[in-house]
């Protein structure tokens, strides 16, 4: 299995490159914690997506630190591979989005594979909980996602991005990928696909995606297809080509099954910057109860 973390994001809101924000007193970031519960859950590789001016930053700190732990790849999200589907604005250095940051690690993954984000925080059961289903999928067309709660995963600081879920019998039906804040005691959601940005109300209790999947190979066929359709319509100079929607698009056309998970695990993230010591608080908690030992990696 091998573990697949998108650490290229460029931190807008947080005011800079939240995947490389120490969490600990040892200096480890978020992503250390979901690589050291992957070795644990039987990870045998980690790829980690980033941007290439960050890479002999990220290299002599996370990779400084876990080479010699599990096999790393590192992968850049890039518009290089885009040569011949479509042309990038020069104006645009935004990546495009995370379902472009999944297909540029095709080449380097060839097993079952989880992906999450690098600034996410998810519980060492949820990662378990998707080694297991990866474990015992017989299916290459089911893949699954886990789910949380969506008032579990709100900022106290402003607005956050989610995969809003609606799911049957335990199968996701749809996903919509969408702006989602507080407003007069009530929580809204913007949409963010095309051309659709009219704002709705949204139940605290509705599950949603923090981009916590697990996936066969054969995603990466589906991803290209999805991805192809979204250059000949988007407009290159903003929109992203979110994980979650074309997920989504190859349910509502029956190309594959998403079985919805479920976790105990509380999730942490990093959306803005005042989020930074409710995190360290946690993660000292876990240490504490000896949930993760005082150093990680010694």
């Amino acid at each position: 299995m091998d573990l697949v973390i998108m650490a290229a994001g460029l931190g807008t809101r947080f005011g800079g490159l939240k995947q490389l924000e120490p969490v600990d007193e040892n200096g480890n970031f978020i992503l250390d914690y979901s690589v050291f519960d992957a070795i644990c859950a039987g990870f045998e590789k980690v790829v980690f997506i980033i941007k290439p001016e960050i890479f002999d930053q990220f290299k002599q700190t996370v990779g400084k630190r876990i080479e010699e732990k599990i096999k790393v790849q590192y992968v850049f999200q890039d518009f290089e591979n885009l040569k011949t589907l479509g042309t990038i604005p020069k104006s645009r250095t935004k990546p495009l989005g995370t379902g472009h940051a999944v297909l540029c690690a095709k080449k380097f993954v060839n097993s079952p594979f989880v992906v999450l984000n690098a600034d996410d925080f998810y519980g060492k059961e949820s990662i378990k909980i998707l080694a297991d289903f990866l474990k015992t999928n017989k299916n290459e067309n089911e893949f699954a996602l886990v789910a949380f709660n969506l008032f579990n995963t709100m900022s106290k600081f402003g607005s956050v991005k989610r995969g809003i879920c609606f799911a049957e019998n335990h199968y996701l039906k749809s996903i919509q990928e969408a702006e989602i804040f507080e407003e007069n005691n009530s929580i809204f959601a913007i949409p963010l696909q095309q051309n659709n940005y009219d704002k709705f109300k949204i139940d605290a209790n509705s599950l949603v995606s923090m981009n916590l999947f697990g996936f066969s190979p054969l995603v990466f066929d589906y991803l290209e297809k999805e991805f192809d359709k979204f250059l000949k319509t988007a407009n290159l100079e903003c929109d992203e080509f979110f994980l979650p929607t074309a997920i989504g698009n190859m349910v509502k056309e029956n190309l594959a099954s998403v079985k919805v998970l479920q976790t105990p695990s509380k999730w942490q993230g990093l959306t803005h910057k005042n989020d930074l010591p409710e995190i360290k608080s946690h993660i000292k908690f876990l240490i504490k109860n000896k949930e993760y030992p005082k150093d990680l990696w010694n």
